[in-house]
């Protein structure tokens, strides 16, 4: 009984920060105080500037996580790395100091591009290892490639907020972290059709509720936005227009289906329904940095003509 309530008190904690972190957010958003995106207040830049938000929230969870449930977090350090509960504390830190940066707009750029830079470790030093000692498991490439994509992600903001946008480094990180999301976004669609009895969006081994219908219809759906979005990212074609909707098709998951699925069964552990809740929030926000970074080189374009 007494686990059961600890496990209450965690989520209802969780959940507390987090929509708190979300309605200061929003407020911040409007008021044009949080990070700042290219273009005005109208049309895709209106939806644009939420991104860091949707990101940062996230952030802030699996921050959180860190700490809430660090014995289980430090099973996943890599047996070289020396301490591990130091490097959970670290990474549960900075995960949590990038998000207010993010909700603050103080210091992004740099804590994107460190934020970016850590998930490609992370790829580096667990996902392709992991994905090589399991080449038949093929949520070891999901996991691989959400890292990378959520990498690209940051990067591609890191280079939007770049002191100077038409330098070759800033071009670099918003072209690699169009290639790396568009990628993933691809094949996650495949993923969607191909497995609809999954949650649909990011393909990861949790199966949906059978009390939300129409599992083959969000799974279609989903699936055909992912790859449509993604072939068009990866080549620039209405890419701008691409990643917004996809943005959105994450956001509409995160409302629909993940949500209910936390509301029901509240759940804080890793690979729980708020972990998952989070896993698609991030999406939406990493979607909204690719559009921002193809708003930067539209415009950089432009000025070069």
């Amino acid at each position: 009984m007494s686990g059961l309530l600890a496990i209450g008190n965690a989520s209802l904690w969780l959940n507390s920060v987090w929509l708190g972190l979300l309605l200061i957010g929003i407020a911040l958003t409007l008021s044009k105080r949080s990070t700042p995106l290219p273009g005005n207040a109208s049309g895709l830049a209106s939806i644009i500037r939420f991104g860091p938000l949707l990101f940062a929230v996230p952030l802030a969870l699996f921050g959180m996580q860190h700490f809430a449930l660090r014995d289980v977090v430090v099973q996943g350090v890599p047996s070289f790395m020396p301490i591990p509960m130091f490097w959970v504390w670290l990474v549960g830190a900075g995960l949590m100091a990038a998000s207010l940066s993010l909700i603050t707009g103080r210091v992004a750029h740099l804590a994107t591009l460190l934020v970016g830079i850590m998930l490609f470790s992370f790829v580096l030093m667990i996902y392709i290892p992991n994905a090589v000692m399991n080449p038949r498991d093929r949520f070891a490439y999901a996991l691989l490639l959400r890292d990378l994509s959520l990498s690209g992600g940051a990067l591609a903001l890191a280079g939007t907020l770049a002191a100077d946008p038409n330098a070759r480094t800033a071009r670099w990180m918003r072209l690699s972290g169009r290639c790396f999301f568009g990628t993933a976004m691809v094949v996650f669609g495949v993923e969607n059709v191909l497995h609809p009895q999954y949650v649909p969006g990011v393909p990861l081994n949790k199966l949906m509720p059978g009390w939300i219908p129409g599992h083959v219809v969000w799974a279609l759906l989903t699936g055909a936005v992912l790859v449509i979005g993604g072939l068009a990212i990866l080549f620039n074609r209405r890419a701008r227009v691409a990643a917004v909707v996809v943005g959105m098709m994450y956001l509409v998951l995160v409302l629909l289906v993940y949500l209910p699925m936390e509301v029901v069964h509240p759940s804080v552990e890793i690979s729980g329904e708020l972990d998952y809740l989070a896993d698609t929030l991030i999406f939406s926000g990493a979607a909204l940095f690719i559009a921002g970074s193809l708003q930067v080189r539209k415009a950089s374009e432009t000025v070069s003509r």
